[in-house]
C-alpha cells in the first residue's frame, strides 16, 4: 500500500501520493499530482478475492477500458499505464460519489436515469459494469447539471442477474438489504 507524500514512478514520470480513495477487488486508488495535476493512481494488487477470478489484471483494465470505451460509458480517460509496476493513470474527476448520496438520501431521479443510460449502453455491447454505487461520480457540468462517470473500468459479458434493474438498482436506492 502506498502512503501519503510517497512519490511514484510511472513511465519515468513522477506522482506525489496525496490520498487513498478506496480499495477494490482489483487494485489500490489514489488522488495523486503531478506538476500539472491532479489525477487517480490505481496500483493493481494481488490480494485473494473469494467471489472472483482474475487473470492478468493490468491486461484486463486496459482491454475493459476498451470495450468502455467503444461502448460510449461515460468514464474517466487513460492517461497512462505502467504495465511492468502494475500501474494506471486515469483522468481525475471531481464529483460526489454515488453512494456519499445514497448515504444522504440524495440520489436524484437525473443520476438513476443517468445510470439506466448507461445499463443499456453496456447492454447494447453484451457488457455489465460494476453498478455499486462507489464506482460512480457526479460531477457538475458547465452549465451547472449532473453529468454520472464510471470511473471503475471492470466489465464483464452481459448476464442478467447483474443488470442494473436486477442488483445495482437496489444499492442507488439505499436498500442493499433487500439486495
Amino acid at each position: 500500500m502506498l502512503q501519503c507524500n510517497e512519490e511514484v514512478s510511472v513511465n519515468h514520470k513522477l506522482y506525489k501520493i496525496i490520498k487513498l480513495l478506496g480499495h477494490g477487488k482489483g487494485g489500490y486508488s489514489y488522488l495523486a499530482e503531478n506538476e500539472k495535476s491532479l489525477v487517480v493512481l490505481k496500483q493493481i494488487h494481488h490480494e485473494p478475492c473469494s467471489y472472483y477470478t482474475f487473470g492478468n489484471k493490468i491486461e484486463a483494465e486496459i482491454n475493459d477500458y476498451r470495450r468502455l470505451c467503444d461502448a460510449g460509458i461515460n468514464i474517466p480517460k487513460m492517461i497512462d499505464v505502467d504495465e511492468k509496476s502494475e500501474r494506471i493513470i486515469k483522468e481525475y474527476i471531481e464529483g460526489d460519489l454515488i453512494s456519499e448520496l445514497v448515504k444522504q438520501d440524495e440520489v436524484k431521479e437525473s443520476h438513476i436515469s443517468q445510470a439506466r443510460k448507461m445499463a443499456e449502453l453496456a447492454y447494447n455491447a453484451g457488457l455489465n459494469i460494476d453498478y455499486y454505487p462507489t464506482n460512480f461520480i457526479v460531477q457538475k457540468n458547465q452549465n451547472n447539471e449532473d453529468v454520472l462517470f464510471y470511473i471503475d473500468y471492470e466489465c464483464n459479458n452481459y448476464m442478467e442477474e447483474w443488470s442494473f434493474e436486477n442488483w445495482g438498482i437496489k444499492y442507488w436506492r439505499n436498500q442493499e438489504e433487500e439486495a
